[in-house]
């Protein structure tokens, strides 16, 4: 029943729920150090790709000098309307934009930016490639992706937690998709089937997940990502039994109160 075209789908609710309690549960550390890998470097003009609600393009704007433009583009406009919506230092250009296609000039940015997107792309080497077209000479591609889901507690334990409720047929978005993307050596040929000559460097950063209750990753997980709608495939009644048992999990692993877990991402840079 699994359905990966459902896996770019982020409508309804879920852009909401994202922002409030993915973003701080597991996005917000990965985007302060990838807008720091993305200041160390010379930049006139920054594009994010696969922007999402923005949560590293408002780190951008904190750390990036005031001269250096932002353009943050995403697929979704679902996505992009509540990244607008947020408050943000300076202005932003934002653009609805396919990174498989993206609707810019040849070398026209320094840097380009992609937090926990490549997992999405439906042809990898092609959005690299993409990347490297719009880069200038000497600029850079920096971007992530969650490691494998074991090094990812919480995902993990939500997405064990669901084989309890659909055990015919349980859900796998989390496993598919978001950490399906982990083997570096595949990532560094798919940089290379983009058109980057230079080695990619990569690197494993470790963090952690932290939330007040063990429902909250719950919530972020079950209600505001794709995963909802492969929850909604199997029942379209059963989301706040989905969301209740994977609160249980979490705090038969993590404890009844504030919660904290590990998670593991790779970061990539790459030079044009």
């Amino acid at each position: 029943m699994s359905n990966p075209a459902s896996d770019k789908v982020f409508a309804g609710s879920v852009p909401k729920v994202y922002e409030q309690y993915l973003v701080p549960l597991i996005f917000e550390p990965y985007a302060h150090d990838l807008a720091r890998r993305a200041a160390s470097r010379p930049c006139r003009r920054v594009l994010e790709i696969a922007a999402g609600t923005g949560v590293v393009t408002r780190q951008l704007a904190s750390v990036l000098p005031k001269e250096t433009s932002i353009v943050a583009t995403d697929l979704n406009p679902a996505m992009l309307e509540v990244a607008s919506s947020v408050a943000v230092k300076r202005h932003v250009e934002w653009r609805e934009a396919d990174a498989m296609q993206l609707p810019f000039e040849d070398e026209s940015f320094d840097v380009v930016v992609c937090q926990f997107g490549a997992m999405f792309f439906p042809d990898k080497g092609k959005a690299f490639s993409e990347a490297r077209r719009v880069l200038a000479s000497g600029g850079a591609l920096l971007f992530n992706i969650w490691d494998r889901i074991e090094e990812n507690e919480f995902a993990d334990a939500v997405t064990r937690a669901l084989e309890s409720v659909f055990p015919a047929d349980p859900p796998r978005f989390m496993a598919r998709t978001p950490h399906g993307y982990h083997d570096v050596a595949l990532v560094a040929s798919d940089v290379a089937r983009g058109g980057f000559v230079a080695k990619p460097e990569i690197s494993t950063v470790a963090a952690r997940s932290r939330a007040v209750s063990p429902r909250i990753p719950a919530i972020a997980f079950c209600q505001g990502t794709p995963l909802r709608n492969e929850i909604e495939a199997r029942d379209s009644t059963r989301l706040g039994q989905a969301t209740d048992v994977t609160a249980r999990a979490i705090a038969a692993r993590f404890g009844h109160g504030a919660v904290d877990g590990k998670m593991q991402a790779h970061v990539v840079t790459v030079v044009r």
